[in-house]
């Protein structure tokens, strides 16, 4: 994002830059294990933080953040156990649980998201097609940086769980047809540019035919 200065790769960079950062990941994967909520509801947690809050944090600070909201609103935990440690309600029941022996199996699998297309598909590979400008108030999958833009799609991936729909409180799947969409780097961000294109996984719902010769 302009203003907040160019990536720095770090050389050789560890995998964690602090003693907290891997606890929080494994209390995130333990809690979406359990079906409190899903992913997309927890991507949704975490982008719904202030926009201050949510650009000044690292990345894991962001997943803590997001986690704890998700805990309270599910009544389970209060801000004076977050606050201090202390357990002060009995434990609310959860679906399911994530036992010790079953995480390597659970992380090399993971969750497959997808299901029987709800209709033909609308685009093929080759098929021009702009990012439609959309500004949702929930959460959404699409770039902003390539919203407007237009692209070329190069795979079809099948129908699979829309993001749009499975992160409201319904949790509602509505499988969508997902494409990867090649967009130009100069498309995105002009001339003054070093890079070559970007690939944007993108649900169909996110996309809008563009007729040959059509004004870009």
């Amino acid at each position: 994002m302009q203003g907040f200065g160019p990536i720095r790769p770090e050389p050789d960079e560890p995998l964690w830059h602090a003693d907290w950062e891997p606890r929080v990941l494994a209390l995130t994967l333990a809690m979406g294990a359990t079906g409190a909520w899903n992913i997309d509801q927890s991507r949704h947690a975490r982008e719904s933080l202030p926009p201050g809050q949510y650009l000044t944090s690292t990345y894991y600070r962001i997943w803590l953040e997001g986690m704890q909201r998700l805990l309270l609103e599910r009544g389970l935990v209060t801000r004076e156990e977050l606050a201090d440690g202390i357990v002060r309600e009995p434990a609310r029941p959860l679906p399911r649980r994530l036992e010790l022996e079953a995480v390597p199996r659970v992380l090399a699998t993971g969750t497959p998201t997808d299901r029987p297309a709800p209709g033909p598909a609308r685009f093929a590979p080759g098929d021009t097609v702009r990012a439609r400008t959309m500004h949702p108030s929930g959460h959404t999958r699409l770039p902003r940086y390539v919203r407007g833009r237009i692209g070329t799609v190069v795979s079809v991936h099948g129908a699979h769980v829309y993001p749009e729909t499975h992160a409201t409180p319904a949790g509602d799947p509505s499988p969508r047809w997902l494409y990867t969409v090649r967009f130009e780097a100069r498309e995105l961000w002009g001339e003054d540019t070093t890079a070559s294109a970007v690939h944007v996984d993108a649900w169909e719902p996110y996309l809008e035919p563009l007729a040959a010769g059509a004004a870009r």
